[in-house]
Formats: C-alpha cells, structure tokens, sequence
C-alpha cells in the first residue's frame, strides 16, 4: 500500500474504547506508537468535551487537537482551549421529536463542563456534570449539541420514527440505542476535521479515519482513507475504504499497525 497517513482521526466509542469505556492495551500501544512516529493523532467524537478528556488519558497523549461533539467543537489540549464551536437554534427540532417522544431524555451540551438535562440519563451514558433544567430552559438558546434518549422504546421504532419527522435546519445521527444526536446543518466530524487539517498544514488525502457509526459516515467518505470497525452498520462498511476486525478483535490497532 502506497499510502502514508500524516494524520490518523479516531472515532472512540466502538473504535478505541469498548461499552464499557476500556481501551487494550493493543489498541493504546498502537495509537501511542503512531503518535511516536511523527503521525497527528486526533480524537473524533460524538462525545462532549470532558469525555475526549476521558479518552485522550487512556492514550496518553499530551497535547494536541481534537474534534468533539460530532464536528461542532474543535479544541486544543492540554489544558482544553475551545478554538472553534458552532450552535443552532434547536428549539422546532426538539419539540417535533417531544411530541412524538414526551417522555424522553433531552440533554444540551455545557462546553467544557457536561450537560444540562430535564431528567437523568441512564448511568454511564455521558460524562461531565449535570444540571437539572426544564426543557424550555434548555433550548432557549442556541447550542453545539442535543441528545434526546428513549430509553422505554426500541431502536428501530424509535429510528423510524425521527427518519418520518423530515427534520430540518439541523444535521441528525442516530446510534445504537434509541439516541438522537443534533448538530448544527452541515456539521460534521468531517467539518470539524477539515479546520484541524488547515491548522495543521494536511489535508485530507492525507487522513486515515476509522470509525464505527453512522455519525462516522462523513469522515469516512472524506478521508483519503477511510475505514470501517467491523461490527459496523453495513451502510457505513459499504462506504468505506476498508473494513478491520471488530473492536473485539482490537480491530484499530489492526489497521494503524500497518504505516508503523
């Protein structure tokens, strides 16, 4: 293979972390030697600020960039400087999906700090602090990011049923759960990526991405490399460069292990 990534964008839920939040050490080891060898090594996730946190330690990177909250917040580190957030008014998006869902879970993100939520998520589900809000509250003003989760209806249904709503104005990810993420329209860890690129002097061509989820789907039809963990969506596998192992089968370390 000819090609020699510059910089390596790591999704990190069913990527480099389990559902359990652990990382092997075969998937540390790699990214750790990657980082060593002169390659950029950049978190892209769903996740909010205080989480990539969580997942840059595993690693035991030192500073660097990042890409959070699926594209809307790129930040530096360490310490965590916000260099770039875009927000949206996400008040029509929300109430459509309430009153389809009234008894869901609906949680904004507080840069740098957690989440403001009407009632409490499942444990474990995310990270940072909480702060107990009504739901007009927390959509009175625009933000990078909501998670609304039905934790009582069924992923399909629940899939189904955000898919008939036609939302407009916002960019939407569904995940394995009956979880909705809303970003700003036309965000995306792709979006994100490309501001990380400029900073860096890369571009694109020069990206390896491996990712897991359909929030991936942009990085990975936009990287020079794009590549699918094998317990992937075929909707996302069919896209992509190449498909690895499993994260069970520690299925990133396979492919970051080949440009070491």
């Amino acid at each position: 293979m000819n090609f020699a990534p510059k910089l390596i964008a790591l999704d990190v839920d069913g990527t480099i972390v389990d559902v359990h939040n652990f990382m092997t050490p075969a998937v540390r080891d790699s990214v750790r030697a990657a980082a060593e060898a002169g390659i950029h090594i950049v978190i892209s996730t769903g996740r909010s600020i205080p989480a990539v946190i969580n997942a840059i330690e595993k690693v035991g990177l030192v500073d660097g960039l990042a890409v959070a909250s699926n594209g809307a917040v790129v930040f530096s580190y360490d310490p965590p400087k916000v260099l770039h957030a875009i927000t949206f008014d996400a008040r029509e998006a929300v109430q459509l999906v309430l009153e389809q869902v009234p008894d869901a879970i609906v949680a904004v993100e507080e840069l740098g700090v957690g989440y403001r939520v009407n009632k409490p998520f499942p444990y474990g589900e995310i990270n940072g602090q909480m702060k107990l809000e009504s739901v007009y509250e927390l959509i009175a003003q625009p933000v990078t990011r909501v998670i609304i989760r039905a934790p009582e209806h069924s992923p399909e249904s629940f899939s189904k049923m955000v898919h008939n709503l036609g939302l407009e104005g916002t960019n939407y990810f569904i995940g394995y759960t009956a979880w909705l993420d809303l970003a700003p329209e036309g965000v995306s860890k792709a979006s994100g990526l490309e501001l990380v690129c400029t900073e860096l002097g890369v571009t694109a061509a020069d990206v390896l991405a491996i990712g897991d989820g359909f929030n991936d789907l942009e990085m990975i039809e936009w990287a020079g490399r794009g590549v699918a963990m094998g317990q992937a969506p075929d909707g996302l596998k069919d896209l992509a460069d190449h498909v690895t192992g499993r994260i069970d089968e520690d299925g990133a370390a396979q492919e970051i292990r080949r440009y070491l």
